[in-house]
């Protein structure tokens, strides 16, 4: 037995200042294994075979051939794969029947699952699945948005799918001014930089899962109610995760990968090419939206109207919430939103950075843009007038809602009051000079973790929790909170994630992973330091306290609890080319108290230029005849790259919130919410020509410098 004392002096605070990540020698180093890396003896490789109709049956595989090439160890289809549970609700529901490969012949989309082929080297594999002949019995498919579909319905996601208050139509009547328009937003990939790989072995009658993935106990649950497993029986690990964005839940390859494993009884690694991700691993749906703003004389809102149609596939429902950003943002005496979804023959939609508020941001505060020059009010003054007391929709008192100040403090950064407000009249040589601006917003919530906090005789102490790190530097921001709990310097800290034996955690997503974590964390280290400051003693193996914050997070005052922020952008547009250039762009946040400086702002860096990516280039085109994307890849997809980013500032004002015991708030996808509408505000700026369709391509700006109405 042996104490620790925790602090020898009076402690530094760790949060709030700077730290390098605690990961990021071994990840420069190559040390940090990624899913697709990791080793196992006797391990075979699979490749996962997909549809080439859009709609119809299989009819027969022809796998003899295929069993008889070198190498290959089984080939599993709807004939003979095990069976699997889909009558369950997971973490968020009923599961995507995706992931449910190879139970029925039918065929609901382009890239469907129909068989993998296992061998002993991913190359036979590959081979052996491109030599697979399979035959279909083909139907006519239907892969086209449109607003006025027959099959057109509401659709609850994690928010009711109408809100109604007030007569709309009356209240549009007597507006001094009303914006009536649509915009529309296309489809949208996550391409994350490390692809989605899993490794499925049984070890003395447990499952383990090695994997890539935004929640270990997530994935772990639901491979549980997939294979009807006892719930100790199943281990999923996923250290370190190169992207996620919300592709990486419980996909297509690792349920094949544990069916696999089950079958031949030796570890089976099945990783996804980038063209498979484009079917596999979800994607962000097109929009199609429509706004209608009635404004006074003074141009205080009067009438709302924000109603989105999105697509879902014809086997599973999911919708794009791309109004959730009306009911937070503006009031009005009649406030109309409405989400609602098409059932097509393509993949089932998923998360996607921001899902909801990114699009919909777009929409509503381009149009809030345009009522702007209807009421010849400057854009932040209006935005400004129409500041609600409450949540327009919940009634809920706003947990702090700083976005005037952070306005005020961006237009006088960015240089707000020089601009000139008419469009069209800055030039610079071949260049028409815009700027533009938008208000963001994302919801701050919380979810009931566990965590351990483990003291060692050396003075050390571990932290163990089965939280995510997907790339924003949670990891760090962890040891951090820990630091300050424990009252020691980050350096004693050892961060143990992304294992589902470490008991429940919330998932990376929502931008709550990191709120809920430190949560859990501050309450186990917390409680730790009480027990050694009490004399408690060390054994050899250490002394551990574990917390659980279902309690607390349930007790928390109903309210409404966001992230806020101001988007500003400045752009050149070349009309005689059509290219679009942003020159600068500057965010200003309220993200409650920053917990890691350096990795928060790269993570409101990342999605401003993900706003950039979504303004001008991020455009996946489906053929209406092959039911599939064109130009599956990140050739044919394009992104912003390095000649397309410019000066980028982002930083944040102070926010708390008094009545929150964490105070922490997610930043991870504010970064993006109204970016892109900011950009095209700016466009509009310098062109004075309004952009209702994204991406502002060249051909657009050619079309509308051309005299074409407004895009």
């Amino acid at each position: 037995m042996s104490t620790v004392t925790t602090t020898t002096s009076v402690h530094a605070p760790s949060v709030g200042t700077g730290h390098t990540r605690v990961e990021g020698r071994d990840k420069v180093t190559g040390a940090a294994r990624y899913a697709a890396e990791v080793p196992f003896a006797g391990l075979a490789h699979g490749w996962l075979v997909l549809s080439t109709i859009a709609r119809g049956r299989i009819r027969a595989l022809d796998t003899e051939p295929v069993l008889a090439m070198p190498g290959v160890l089984a080939v599993l289809d709807h004939r003979n794969a095990p069976h699997l549970n889909t009558d369950y609700a997971g973490l968020l529901g009923k599961p995507d029947p995706t992931c449910a490969v190879f139970q029925h012949d039918r065929v609901p989309h382009l890239g469907w699952p129909v068989a993998l082929v296992v061998a002993e080297t991913s190359e036979q594999a590959r081979e052996a699945a491109e030599a697979l002949v399979v035959h279909y019995e083909q139907q006519p498919h239907d892969v086209e948005l449109t607003s006025d579909h027959p099959g057109s319905h509401p659709l609850d996601g994690h928010m009711p799918a109408v809100t109604e208050k007030g007569d709309l139509d009356a209240r549009l009547a007597s507006s001094t001014f009303v914006v009536d328009a649509e915009y529309t937003t296309p489809e949208e990939h996550h391409n994350p930089m490390e692809p989605h790989a899993a490794t499925a072995r049984w070890d003395d009658g447990r499952l383990e899962v090695t994997d890539s993935n935004q929640g270990v106990t997530w994935v772990a649950g639901e491979l549980q109610n997939l294979f009807s497993l006892d719930p100790a029986s199943v281990r999923v690990r996923s250290e370190h995760v190169g992207g996620g964005f919300g592709s990486k839940g419980v996909r297509a390859h690792q349920v094949a990968a544990v069916m696999a494993a089950t079958v031949l009884r030796r570890p089976v690694r099945v990783a996804l090419t980038r063209r498979q991700m484009f079917t596999l691993a979800g994607h962000r749906s097109p929009t199609i939206q429509r706004v209608r703003l009635g404004a006074d004389a003074e141009g205080r809102l009067r009438a709302l109207e924000h109603r989105s149609v999105s697509r879902t596939s014809t086997f599973h429902e999911f919708v794009e919430p791309s109004t959730g950003a009306a009911r937070v943002m503006y009031d009005a005496d009649a406030h109309h939103t409405a989400n609602h979804v098409v059932p097509l023959d393509v993949p089932t939609p998923t998360w996607m950075r921001a899902p909801g508020e990114a699009p919909g941001s777009f929409a509503l505060e381009a149009a809030f843009d345009e009522l702007a020059e209807k009421c010849g009010i400057d854009p932040i003054e209006l935005r400004l007038r129409n500041e609600p007391e409450t949540g327009p929709v919940s009634g809920l008192p706003f947990a702090g809602r700083n976005l005037a100040a952070c306005f005020r403090e961006g237009a006088r950064r960015f240089g707000w009051a020089d601009r000139d407000s008419r469009p069209g009249v800055r030039r610079e040589g071949r260049w028409l000079l815009g700027t533009g601006t938008a208000a963001a917003s994302f919801p701050a919530g919380s979810a009931p973790s566990t965590a351990t906090a483990t003291a060692h005789p050396d003075g050390t102490f571990t932290i163990r929790i089965s939280a995510a790190d997907i790339g924003t530097g949670a990891r760090t921001a962890l040891a951090l909170i820990a630091a300050d709990a424990l009252q020691v310097a980050p350096e004693r800290i050892r961060m143990r994630i992304g294992d589902s034996d470490f008991g429940p955690a919330m998932i990376a997503g929502g931008s709550m992973g990191t709120r809920s974590w430190s949560w859990a964390v501050k309450a186990a280290a917390g409680e730790l330091r009480e027990r050694l400051a009490l004399g408690a003693d060390i054994p050899a193996q250490g002394l551990t306290v574990r917390s659980d914050t279902t309690e607390a997070v349930q007790a928390l005052r109903p309210a409404e609890r966001h992230s806020f922020g101001a988007q500003f952008a400045e752009v050149a547009v070349d009309v005689t080319t059509g290219e679009v250039r942003v020159r600068r762009m500057l965010g200003i946040f309220a993200a409650g108290p920053i917990v890691n400086p350096l990795t928060a702002r790269n993570q409101l860096l990342g999605g401003m230029v993900w706003g950039i990516s979504m303004a001008l280039h991020e455009e996946a085109a489906r053929d209406r005849a092959s039911g599939g994307v064109v130009g599956a890849d990140l050739a044919g997809y394009h992104v912003a790259t390095h000649a397309d980013v410019p000066r980028i500032e982002a930083d944040w004002i102070e926010d708390t919130d008094p009545d929150d015991p964490v105070g922490i708030k997610g930043l991870g996808e504010i970064g993006v919410v109204g970016a892109a509408a900011a950009v095209a505000n700016a466009v509009w700026h310098a062109t004075g020509v309004r952009h209702r369709s994204l991406p502002i391509r060249p051909d657009r700006v050619l079309t509308a410098a051309a005299g074409a109405p407004d895009a």
